[in-house]
């Protein structure tokens, strides 16, 4: 399991080096979104903004955006770039963009199980990477919210946003960022492509939002609150829409035997 999160500067190098161009910056289908707004229908990804105040945490539209021209290029959208934050993870980034950079690294995206057992570092039904004490010594051990979230952020670990990797302890097997800073793509399944193609028959359920496939994603992220989702655990995790880029997710590879 790679120590850390690949960073913007990495997947820069990885565009250079193959011309890749990540999904937030190709022209969009308009047959694959039939309810989404024209004018919404151009390449860009989604990205946070705090609201004014306290709203209901069941509306995730309140706080997030579909930015057109925003891209790991361009986290915040046009007029933003990665300069001086090239030690921060990529983010906006999809499924099939992480495993274009792993392949080309010669390594892989890790399972939901392999991420899980190298994120505990040891400590095996913990409930943190760092063991049971939310803030041990009264200090945050990962980049994630304190406040109220969406709109109340303490920045009590000392950042906005995401950081550069490695600004917190590695957990017990050396690695950094486990939990926290970025949520982190799997390979397993959350909803699957014949869960889609079932929906409605043989006891499988499909919500309007899985529409399409989802795959698992770990770790939680800057934007984890107690309040709101608490998901920078081991244990946590959410299933994310293959076509989805946003502001909060990155990934790390790994590497089997010899390969």
């Amino acid at each position: 399991m790679d120590e850390r999160p690949v960073t913007a500067a990495e997947f820069a190098r990885f565009v250079k080096a193959t011309g890749y161009v990540t999904l937030a910056e190709r022209p969009l289908d308009p047959a694959l979104y039939p309810d989404a707004d024209p004018q919404l229908l151009v390449p860009g990804s989604l990205v946070f903004r705090p609201t004014p105040g306290p709203v209901d945490l069941s509306d995730w539209q309140q706080w997030w955006e579909y930015v057109p021209g925003a891209s790991w290029r361009h986290p915040g959208g046009p007029g933003t770039s990665t300069g001086g934050r090239g030690n921060h993870p990529v983010v906006h980034v999809a499924h099939e963009d992480a495993e274009a950079y792993a392949a080309w690294a010669g390594k892989r995206l890790p399972s939901e199980e392999e991420w899980e057992y190298a994120a505990r570092g040891g400590l095996d039904g913990a409930t943190f990477a760092w063991g049971e004490e939310h803030y041990p010594g009264g200090k945050p051990a990962a980049n994630a919210w304190q406040g109220e979230f969406p709109w109340q952020n303490l920045k009590r670990d000392g950042y906005d946003g995401t950081s550069p990797v490695g600004s917190f302890p590695p957990n017990g097997f050396g690695l950094v960022d486990v939990c926290g800073n970025v949520w982190e793509w799997t390979t397993t399944w959350f909803v699957s492509p014949e869960q889609v193609e079932q929906e409605g028959c043989c006891g499988v359920t499909v919500r309007p939002e899985d529409r399409f496939p989802r795959r698992v994603i770990k770790g939680g992220s800057h934007l984890c609150a107690p309040n709101y989702c608490l998901r920078y655990r081991p244990a946590a995790r959410q299933g994310e829409a293959i076509d989805s880029s946003t502001s909060h997710i990155g990934f790390r590879c790994v590497r089997t035997g010899d390969a």
